[in-house]
């Protein structure tokens, strides 16, 4: 008689347990995320274009006249 009120305590303990460790809770829904749709502006692809000719533009005012290597004088 013992043994078995000891396993139905045992058993009481651990039911009630897991029955006290968590009630029904509504799960937590998260809201999908929705990616917006990004306006261009009208000169966004002109950026890179613009600065090439630049650099460009900069690297021919800053050549020598006719491609001529200047001469090296020693000392």
């Amino acid at each position: 008689m013992r043994k078995y009120l000891l396993a139905a305590t045992a058993a009481l303990t651990l039911t009630a347990s897991i029955a006290q460790a968590g009630g029904v809770v509504e799960p937590v829904m998260t809201p999908d995320v929705v990616a917006a749709k990004t306006t261009s502006s009208s000169n966004g692809g002109l950026i890179v274009p613009l600065l090439l000719l630049l650099v460009i533009a900069v690297a021919v005012a800053n050549a020598n006249p006719g491609g001529a290597v200047p001469a090296v004088v020693p000392n």
